[in-house]
């Protein structure tokens, strides 16, 4: 099927989502995100006339919503299982990108912002992060994990990861995934015996 001449919103917001994820915020000016995703200049300012922020600030709902939609299928099945789904798609951006790609979501959150307010792309970061405790918390109480043990693991598991991520693009390795994966794995399976 051809390509259509006209960039798509979502496309370029993908290519934003992606571009952060390799460079930062910081690092990545809004020509160079349109330039990556294919879509000319002006149709990115037709979509984000408010620039750079507006389009950082979807590219890191978008990271989110994608997955926590992964999230959300595989807490069907368990934490445990939610937990290796979380971890198995992180692995893959960062093995298939040749650990050059890490997770825009932090790569917003770790831009200083100005003094004297919060971006929307860090306000957006952090509503991400608070989605993804939620759905592992959600998850470790309905399969037996007292309330408070729940989201103080969700938000380990999360921290914790996007720290592996961070490690492993900075190793080259894929090795602190594992080593982590084994660790969160028992903490998980420890709260939910109970």
């Amino acid at each position: 099927m051809a390509e259509r001449s006209t960039p798509s919103r979502e496309r370029i917001v993908a290519g934003a989502a992606d571009m952060i994820s390799r460079r930062g915020l910081s690092a990545t000016s809004i020509r160079e995100m349109a330039k990556h995703a294919k879509a000319p200049l002006g149709s990115t300012y037709h979509y984000f006339p408010e620039g750079k922020q507006q389009l950082a600030t979807e590219a890191v709902r978008y990271t989110g919503e994608w997955v926590a939609r992964s999230l959300r299928k595989e807490l069907e099945a368990g934490p445990v299982e939610g937990l290796r789904a979380f971890l198995a798609l992180w692995r893959g951006i960062v093995v298939e990108s040749d650990f050059h790609a890490g997770c825009p979501v932090l790569a917003v959150a770790i831009e200083e912002p100005p003094a004297d307010e919060i971006p929307p792309a860090v306000a957006a970061a952090a509503e991400v992060f608070s989605q993804w405790e939620t759905l592992l918390a959600t998850a470790l109480r309905e399969h037996g994990a007292e309330a408070r043990q729940a989201a103080q693991l969700a938000t380990l598991v999360v921290a914790a990861v996007e720290g592996t991520v961070a490690l492993c693009r900075v190793k080259r390795s894929a090795q602190p995934l594992d080593d982590t994966a084994e660790q969160l794995q028992a903490l998980i399976a420890g709260a939910i015996r109970r």
